[in-house]
């Protein structure tokens, strides 16, 4: 392997991590319990970005190490609780969700992240909605 060529792949490595754009981002969810009579439309962050992939193509050249499938998730979090108005009393009317204080590029963990991608659903109420700024 030419020292041209070694140099120029440790850059790409190195640089990747630092090229990467995962970052906190203003996220609203809408929040509903048929029970209840309205729905919470939550201003909150997630962690959204761009995370540097290196393709397994080159795997025979690379050390497993050295491949990844890396996405945008959390680094640090808590979870703020609110109250859904207008729940009948035999109704639980609270909803937990996270909130974004940093981001990494990482392993998606399925303890608290859902890592697999979705058809696209419209995030949307059908009752009249409640805003919660938290």
């Amino acid at each position: 392997m030419s020292p041209f060529f070694a140099m120029s792949l440790l850059f790409g490595l190195t640089f990747g991590q630092t090229a990467s754009l995962c970052a906190p981002s203003e996220y609203i969810i809408h929040v509903e319990k048929r029970e209840c009579a309205y729905c919470l439309a939550i201003n909150t962050t997630i962690c959204a970005g761009f995370c540097m992939t290196r393709d397994s193509n080159g795997k025979k050249l690379l050390l497993k190490s050295a491949l990844s499938q890396n996405v945008c998730t959390y680094k640090e979090m808590l979870y703020q609780t609110v109250l859904i108005p207008g729940c009948p009393h035999h109704t639980i009317p609270y909803y937990s969700y996270p909130v974004a204080l940093s981001c990494k590029c990482g392993k998606c963990n399925t303890d608290y992240s859902d890592c697999v991608q979705e058809k696209v659903r419209t995030n949307y109420c059908t009752k009249p909605q409640k805003l919660c700024n938290m």
